[in-house]
């Protein structure tokens, strides 16, 4: 028979810097084994292929998760142009690479 840890009634927010690799629901359930916490959710999914804050909560604050799953947020993004990957993603190898020539202002227009 198998003996199961007992859970903790943890409650509140945890900041989380998500490593590449994981899916938002893997941190969460990672860290909630961790913890020993007995209820966790998170406030938002942040693919696999990208790092970044993700706020977790811990029982009474999950309650709150949906005012931080509103919240206006901000992306800072890396871009590699010029690069055909097998994958389409930065997953896979490049097979094509040619040079880029855009100016800021050419990018500013493509981002608005």
């Amino acid at each position: 028979m198998q003996y199961k840890r007992p859970k903790k009634p943890i409650n509140g927010i945890l900041l989380l810097d998500k490593p590449l690799g994981f899916s938002s629901n893997q941190a969460l359930q990672k860290v909630k084994w961790l913890l020993q916490a007995a209820k966790a959710g998170h406030t938002g999914t942040l693919d696999p292929l990208a790092t970044g804050l993700l706020p977790l909560c811990f029982g009474e604050a999950t309650k709150f998760a949906h005012y931080l799953t509103d919240a206006d947020k901000t992306y800072i993004a890396t871009l590699k142009l010029g690069a055909t990957t097998t994958t389409g993603d930065a997953e896979g190898e490049v097979v094509i690479s040619r040079p880029v020539h855009v100016t800021q202002q050419q990018f500013a227009h493509a981002c608005a």
